[in-house]
């Protein structure tokens, strides 16, 4: 029947109302080619099938290029430990939330991802079996993350997983330097992270073509800062009763000299682990974030063996003096350990150890050069270090009220109680001074010194410093430790020039 003859078959049977709708229903499904119009002066064909869009092409992260290097079992026993949940120290994945929430990034795969998301292509995470909880709950907290695929998935069947996420066969991808990682094949481009030359040479041998995002970090540097050699200044102390007994002869320098290392090799173990304590506490800080364990540069394996090696070279070494300066290390390192666990967030417990602490150098130095230790330099030292442990805290408060923070939970004190430790603080300085002056008027400082009335300027002195420090604290113009401050500022310099000036001619 001819097409013309069709159409006007169709409008007699079904009336001239669904002419049209019935007559395009006959034409698609039986291939008819008509006119569309009454008139059939114009032809129209089939519809063309909708084109499906070409498949996007994704971003895949492997999880180890997004992380810094870290023992996820370490990061957890961390958190465990720092909230004081002992049992669970040890259990799998637990503290996970918080390494999630804390463990630092790499900045420069982060901007990887920020520009595939700018082009508005999907970000995958490639993550490991035994890595799936950790990328989970990371996913939250990066909202350019489309999801998370299987790493060995991936290297298994390329294709299926890509096909099953909806995406195109290529990809691009961020991954460790690894020539020998599956992700690398197949990749429209590549970036890889911490690439060093022997590295690139591999990628060369491999034909694979790659963008270096960043060359490996030296650790030795990290590690040495872990031991925080510029606290070892705190350790001078043990040289005092050798000077305060005038006793300034080879072999007590010597001892005296041998105290100081101890102390110093003790105090480093002690605060590795205060570092791996408080991890995740640092990395909210805005300085203590920089410490070589909270900004990853440090791996917390290869710290924590520093641990035994530093105690026991300091065990070695107090060997050589009496039994009694054995004694006090032991419990310089008891104190130091569970002021670490526990004694710190205990509100004034912690300022009290911490001066306590200070104190014993100076008890261990008199052991070590086996003199006595004189009760006005033990109760100076109390109430000076007691000053400055509670300006730490004046410090370290009046920072979380200027940016806005809340109380911190690591330490048992509130943002509101600035005034009164700003007032203990001031307290505990002006009685150090009144130690000195009572110390001055003695009839021990007229045993000792041939011109005793020089010492009566060292009150100004010290009242000068504890003030200016004070007052730094008060104008935000004071790092978090005034010793670290002391040691880089040149008027704290000059006030312990002129302190061993004096005491010299008073001598």
């Amino acid at each position: 029947m001819p097409m013309c003859a069709r159409a006007g078959l169709v409008k007699k049977s079904f009336g001239q109302s669904n002419y049209k709708a019935i007559l395009y229903d006959l034409y698609i499904k039986q291939g008819w080619i008509v006119g569309r119009t009454l008139n059939n002066k114009r032809r129209v064909e089939e519809p063309a099938a909708v084109q499906n869009p070409a498949p996007v092409i994704p971003l895949l992260v492997d999880l180890r290029a997004l992380i810094l290097p870290s023992d996820l079992r370490l990061e957890c026993m961390a958190a465990n430990l720092s909230a004081g949940r002992l049992r669970s120290a040890f259990v799998r994945h637990s503290g996970l939330e918080t390494v999630a929430g804390t463990i630092p990034l790499r900045d420069e795969t982060l901007v990887v991802m920020a520009n595939a998301r700018a082009e508005e292509r999907p970000v995958y995470i490639l993550a490991r079996d035994a890595e799936r909880p950790l990328a989970v709950l990371l996913q939250s907290r990066l909202e350019q993350v489309t999801g998370i695929l299987s790493f060995e998935g991936f290297a298994a069947d390329r294709v299926a997983v890509l096909a099953a996420a909806g995406c195109a066969t290529i990809h691009d991808y961020v991954g460790v330097s690894d020539p020998g990682s599956a992700g690398f094949t197949g990749a429209r481009r590549a970036f890889a992270v911490s690439v060093s030359s022997s590295d690139s040479r591999a990628f060369a041998r491999r034909d694979v073509e790659i963008t270096a995002l960043s060359a490996p970090k030296a650790r030795g540097g990290a590690l040495l800062k872990l031991l925080r050699p510029h606290q070892y200044a705190k350790n001078v102390l043990v040289f005092v009763p050798m000077l305060t007994s005038h006793q300034l002869n080879g072999a007590a320098f010597l001892s005296a000299f041998l105290a100081f290392v101890c102390f110093c090799l003790t105090a480093s173990a002690v605060y590795v682990v205060n570092d791996f304590v408080d991890l995740h506490a640092d990395r909210a800080h805005p300085s203590k974030r920089r410490r070589p364990f909270a900004s990853g540069t440090a791996p917390l394996r290869q710290g924590l063996w520093l641990v035994p090696l530093l105690l026991g070279g300091a065990g070695l070494l107090a060997l050589q003096l009496p039994a009694l300066f054995g004694l006090l290390l032991l419990l310089y390192m008891a104190t130091t350990t569970a002021y670490s666990f526990s004694l710190k967030k205990m509100m004034l417990v912690d300022v009290t150890v911490l001066s306590l602490l200070y104190s014993l150098r100076v008890v261990a130095g008199a052991a070590a050069v086996e003199v006595a230790v004189s009760e006005w330099l033990f109760a100076f030292s109390l109430m000076f270090f007691t000053a400055l442990a509670l300006i730490k805290r004046y410090v370290e408060l009046s920072d979380r009220m200027d940016r806005d923070l809340p109380d911190p939970s690591n330490r048992d004190y509130r943002i509101a109680d600035l005034p009164i430790i700003a007032a203990l603080a001031a307290a505990a300085g002006m009685n150090a001074i009144t130690v000195i002056a009572l110390y001055v008027n003695s009839d021990t400082v007229k045993q000792l010194y041939g011109h005793p009335a020089l010492l009566w300027l060292l009150c100004p002195l010290f009242l000068y410093w504890i003030g200016r420090v004070l007052l730094l604290a008060h104008r935000r113009q004071l790092d978090d430790d005034p010793i670290v401050f002391a040691l880089t500022d040149v008027r704290s310099w000059l006030v312990g020039a002129c302190t061993l000036t004096i005491v010299a001619l008073a001598m």
